[in-house]
């Protein structure tokens, strides 16, 4: 039933003129932000839930990639490993400050969750323009995008940014300054690192569209192969903590994707090249 809802909108989009096609956008931004603000309100109000434990877990000891290092750290009988303390305090400095960062904090939270809703609106409006071949191609995009989303979000949330407020809360040019950070710095710092990678994380599926599309060739992706390791670690350094290990930690699954993004534009090579010969049959 809703599959031939599904098609009856598509074929009705086909038929629009430009101002229709405008209309139509604008209900899909409609109900997107509607979704975001949904969730955003819930997030608001869920205040010690989404500040007591998600935001502010990275931010202490008994979170659960400190826990897990410090277990990590006793079987292997690497001291080192485990992160036992963290010096430093958070502040507001600002007398708006909690708040706003309250209505931010929660606008973000609401587009994160309802990411999928929203892609899922973006690719209702995108897809009638494409082939029917190309549809079928991309079947399955929107779960795989969403899945990719959130892949990376964990990914920044539970081993980017824990190592890295490590990291810059143990920094310290002179002992006798203490580290006493803004709530406003600590909420971005963890944003930018959350919302980077799973934005990222996405690499693959910008490689399987292009390929889809015969902008990119696995051939192509492997020659650009050195170049695309630079500008990784590049962009890995800019949207990181200025450490090595940071750095690192989100160049390689980045790399790894990169190397997934080739085997799938070969698959795809291949697919074409099978369709090709059995037209030409």
């Amino acid at each position: 039933m809703a599959l031939d809802q599904y098609r009856e909108e598509e074929e009705e989009e086909e038929g629009m003129s430009f101002l229709d096609h405008l209309e139509q956008l604008r209900w899909h931004l409609v109900r997107s932000i509607a979704a975001i603000m949904v969730c955003s309100v819930i997030a608001f109000l869920a205040k010690s839930i989404v500040f007591g434990q998600i935001i502010l877990g990275p931010s202490r000891v008994d979170f659960f990639t400190y826990r897990m290092l410090c277990k990590l750290s006793a079987s292997l009988n690497i001291p080192a490993l485990c992160i036992d303390e963290l010096p430093f305090i958070l502040q507001s400095r600002q007398m708006t400050g909690q708040f706003t960062m309250h209505m931010t904090s929660s606008l973000v939270v609401g587009l994160i969750a309802a990411f999928p809703f929203v892609f899922w609106e973006v690719w209702k409006f995108i897809s009638p323009g494409l082939y029917d071949k190309e549809r079928k191609a991309a079947r399955g995009a929107v779960f795989f995008v969403s899945l990719l989303f959130f892949m990376g979000a964990a990914f920044g949330y539970y081993i980017l940014s824990p190592l890295s407020i490590n990291f810059l809360s143990n920094y310290q040019l002179d002992p006798s300054i203490a580290n006493e950070f803004d709530i406003t710095s600590y909420i971005s710092t963890l944003m930018m690192l959350v919302l980077a990678s799973a934005v990222m994380f996405q690499l693959p599926m910008v490689i399987y569209f292009l390929s889809m599309s015969g902008l990119v060739t696995a051939a192509m992706l492997r020659s650009y192969r050195r170049h695309a390791v630079v500008a990784i670690l590049v962009l890995s350094a800019v949207i990181t903590p200025p450490d090595v290990i940071s750095q690192l930690l989100i160049a390689m699954p980045i790399l790894v994707l990169y190397e997934a993004g080739i085997m799938i534009a070969k698959k795809l090579e291949k697919k074409k090249r099978l369709a090709a010969e059995d037209d030409e049959l």
